[in-house]
């Protein structure tokens, strides 16, 4: 499932869209905001799901620690900064669930606060990250649990969509049980 977070996101069209810079920074605030996702749908799961959610963060964790060495950080810079990432994940992830719970409003001041980190000028951009977030958890709620589970194969909805008809039509999973 943290795969599909990070191989099925389209972040080129995050940086286009948000204004963002194409940097390691930013490429972690997206994934942050699936992975966040990701759980919010698993937390419905029961202890399977909560074991799920431990395992994609345990992923994330693991994933931005390799990106880090890969792009050459100093590994002392690189633990001083996943220890205020870590902060920041926490932070964010209780944010996103207040905003989730909470109107338009609520949701948008999160992310306003968090992935743009309080510098979004435009509130088109927030408007469209609103929206965004709020037809993935719809999409992600409409998917059946045990298939998630089994899966973990998530295709999100584009950023922009091009038929918002298209929103509650899940894929059918695809099962790999070559080998059993």
């Amino acid at each position: 499932m943290y795969t599909s977070c990070v191989k099925k996101t389209d972040f080129e069209e995050f940086f286009l869209r948000c204004q963002m810079p194409d940097t390691f920074n930013s490429w972690f605030l997206i994934t942050l905001l699936h992975v966040w996702m990701c759980l919010v749908r698993m937390k419905q799961e029961g202890r399977t799901g909560k074991y799920m959610c431990r395992v994609i963060v345990h992923f994330m964790w693991e994933d931005v620690e390799h990106r880090g060495r890969v792009m050459g950080v100093n590994p002392y810079i690189l633990k001083k900064n996943m220890m205020v990432m870590t902060n920041n994940f926490y932070a964010a992830i209780l944010g996103y669930d207040e905003g989730i719970l909470s109107d338009d409003h609520g949701l948008a001041a999160a992310l306003w606060r968090t992935f743009f980190n309080q510098k979004c000028e435009d509130p088109r951009q927030l408007e469209l990250l609103v929206e965004y977030v709020r037809k993935q958890i719809q999409y992600l709620d409409s998917m059946n649990g045990e298939d998630l589970l089994l899966t973990g194969e998530v295709s999100w909805r584009p950023l922009v969509e091009k038929n918002p008809q298209s929103v509650l039509k899940p894929h059918s999973p695809i099962y790999n049980d070559e080998g059993l």
